[in-house]
């Protein structure tokens, strides 16, 4: 298959089962099916577990024929599919009760301390019956998400935004004081616990954003998140404005260059250490691509990158 190098025979598995691992802090953006056989109580679990399939991916990165590379029109990954066989996300867009005080319970006595003389039972259930689903029902989720990934960004929100401090400062400009009391005042905190990471997962940006940016939003100084992919068009166009590359029909393979330079450790790597027999297995460059850059190009880049790119805003 072109899709596919010989030497990474595991690499051809089409389904992976897994009970309670790979849900948080495995990165496979490629996948485009996600299946829920079990209800799931808590919010936090949820947005790991769909969060799997929001990664954005271009699946160029990973067509190893060059040959047929032209012939893919659209190559970007634009929705997943998520099978949930125990309605999840009605459960937790209808029913989940998002302002709920959840109260503490009550350590366990001790058995041998207990003053009861009824043993206590465990309950169990058996079916042996045939497993019938319900109903079924498909619905389309827009770029606006689900409730339960809105709720908790519209919290953080109205938290920031109700904050005398906070809001005179940033309307002062005074960025680094904001950044700082957010920082010591609001995150983790035991109401929300909020922290970067929750809220950059909420909101289902391909990219570290930073808190700077996320203020900015909230109160209205920009219309909404850049992609990766826009931040990176805006990065190569300041590029090719400064060094103006008369090589016209070199500008795909400059741009391509550029990108995978920003956005992979790896090919960086391979550029800065000169292993370049490493890009002949690398899913991100090839060979190919790094024969069709122009010499010039190859170590002007780097360089550029190194003084006038932030890589940290490109991590995903």
């Amino acid at each position: 298959s072109a899709n596919f190098l010989d030497t990474y025979r595991t690499s051809k598995a089409r389904v992976c089962v897994t009970v309670g691992m790979m849900t948080t802090g495995y990165d496979c953006p490629d996948i485009l099916n996600l299946g829920l056989f079990r209800p799931i109580f808590s919010p936090t679990d949820f947005i790991q577990i769909k969060g799997r399939g929001t990664r954005r991916h271009n699946f160029l990165e990973q067509l190893f024929d060059d040959s047929i590379k032209d012939g893919v029109t659209q190559p970007q990954k634009t929705a997943f599919k998520l099978f949930d066989f125990f309605a999840n996300c009605e459960y937790f867009e209808e029913e989940f009760n998002y302002d709920e005080v959840v109260k503490l319970p009550k350590p366990r006595q001790h058995p041998l301390l207990s003053t009861s003389s009824t043993p206590s039972t465990t309950s169990t259930y058996e079916h042996l019956g045939e497993d019938l689903i319900a109903s079924v029902r498909e619905e389309t989720i827009g770029y606006e998400g689900m409730k339960i990934d809105r709720m908790f960004f519209e919290h953080f929100e109205d938290t920031v935004r109700e904050n005398d401090f906070i809001a005179r400062s940033v309307e002062a400009g005074q960025w680094d004081r904001v950044i700082d009391y957010v920082n010591r005042e609001v995150f983790d905190k035991p109401e929300e616990y909020y922290n970067l990471d929750k809220l950059r997962k909420a909101a289902a940006v391909d990219r570290r954003l930073t808190l700077r940016e996320i203020l900015e939003k909230i109160f209205g100084l920009i219309p909404r998140f850049k992609s990766k992919d826009e931040l990176l068009e805006e990065e190569f166009a300041k590029f090719v404005t400064d060094y103006k590359p008369e090589e016209a029909g070199a500008i795909p393979a400059i741009k391509t260059f550029f990108k995978a330079y920003v956005t992979s450790d790896q090919v960086r790597h391979i550029i800065e250490s000169r292993d370049f027999t490493d890009l002949a297995t690398n899913p991100v460059f090839s060979s190919h691509d790094f024969r069709a850059v122009p010499k010039k190009y190859r170590t002007l880049i780097p360089e550029y990158v190194k003084d006038y790119v932030s890589l940290n805003q490109f991590a995903a």
